[in-house]
């Protein structure tokens, strides 16, 4: 096997292994679907893993709850990620993908901020086709790749110590268009990708309980929320630098900016709340350098900063990983890769509300990310 292939098979994986240290990037956002299986030689792929994030985020200020100080109300969670892909026809492929693009939850011992909430958390699962045709030129090729995305929305409010239960739901439509050229033979590509932003307009129910007492009677009234996430554009690119060897690297701009509020609605019980974000828009930027060690092993390291989306309504600040990961080939042709990545969540402070004391601050922090996954191919 001559040097340029050797470095055409380690270009498959890095990316991939890298996600364990983005799946904590800015906003809300979590998973990212796994398209670039399209590229992968093989008449039938298959791609599965899994990203385990924990996170850590405590308050060193918050006056109107004293008793939050120094406790991680970030919720730990699990950002799934399977892909599929079909060669069509020599020029023709496509790709079945599902994971988790966003999410966020938290839960707080006691009362913390508007509605005194005790725990929240939404989910936004995405399942995608996604096509690629592919052009051979003189030297190299040329794609370009379009699909369709299905998200399901759900959304959960424990507030108003324990009186106030919200269950919210919505699912939408948005689609996703790009182009990519690449040499397999120096495992070089530059692919870019832009992914459409959805309208939610969430329905429901809130359930009222009151306090404890002979006769306690649960009062459920329709609710609604509403909010927009955004649309992206990802730059992505790698190339083999000398036998066995890859650097890589990508800038993603989401236009977290039309994020301004997440409003809730159940105007029967008398509720009109939300959460106040008005974000600006989010850089995320990744490098890495991999190595293919032997035809059995490779392995990468990887660095990635994400600039924090805050303008001071909220905690949403920068966050830095440092991780490293390994591929390992089986006799069976399938591969195991495994990803580990350091996270730092740094210190960030709200400003905006008066009186000042409703204003909090969040002390920076390390957090880790775990990331799992098996690839095959015919």
């Amino acid at each position: 096997m001559n040097n340029s292939r050797l470095k055409a098979l380690l270009g498959a994986g890095c990316f991939s292994l890298a996600l364990a240290g983005s799946a904590h990037a800015g906003g809300f956002s979590r998973g990212t679907a796994d398209t670039d299986i399209l590229f992968e030689d093989g008449n039938f792929n298959m791609r599965t893993s899994v990203t385990y994030v924990a996170p850590t985020r405590k308050y060193s200020k918050n006056l109107l709850n004293p008793n939050l100080v120094g406790e991680n109300y970030s919720d730990a969670y699990a950002v799934p990620s399977a892909a599929v892909k079909f060669k069509l026809s020599d020029s023709l492929s496509c790709a079945g993908t599902y994971t988790e693009s966003y999410g966020g939850g938290a839960t707080w011992s006691s009362p913390s901020g508007t509605l005194a909430k005790l725990k929240e958390n939404f989910t936004i699962y995405e399942g995608a086709v996604t096509c690629g045709v592919k052009f051979d030129l003189s030297k190299g090729r040329f794609w370009v790749l379009g699909g369709i995305y299905h998200e399901d929305v759900d959304y959960n409010l424990l507030a108003v110590a324990g009186l106030l239960n919200v269950n919210l739901k919505d699912s939408n439509m948005g689609w996703r268009a790009g182009v990519a050229y690449e040499i397999p033979d120096i495992a070089l590509r530059a692919q870019l990708m832009y992914r459409s932003g959805v309208s939610i307009d969430a329905t429901g129910s809130a359930t009222a309980n009151p306090p404890l007492s002979p006769f306690p009677v649960s009062i459920t009234q329709p609710a609604t929320g509403d909010t927009k996430f955004p649309q992206s554009l990802e730059f992505k690119a790698q190339t083999g630098v000398a036998p066995g060897w890859l650097v890589y690297g990508s800038v993603k701009w989401t236009d977290w900016s039309v994020t301004e509020q997440l409003n809730l609605h159940a105007p029967t019980l008398g509720i009109e709340n939300g959460n106040d974000y008005f974000w600006r828009d989010g850089w995320t930027v990744t490098g890495g350098v991999g190595h293919k060690f032997n035809d059995q092993f490779s392995g990468t390291v990887f660095a990635s900063y994400d600039r924090g989306v805050s303008t001071g309504w909220d905690l949403t600040g920068d966050t830095y990983s440092l991780g490293t990961g390994v591929a390992m080939k089986d006799k069976l042709g399938g591969e195991l890769r495994l990803g580990v990545a350091a996270v730092y969540l740094a210190s960030v402070s709200e400003t905006q509300y008066v009186p000042t004391l409703l204003n909090r601050t969040v002390q920076g922090d390390w957090g880790y990310a775990l990331s799992a996954g098996y690839s095959v191919k015919w």
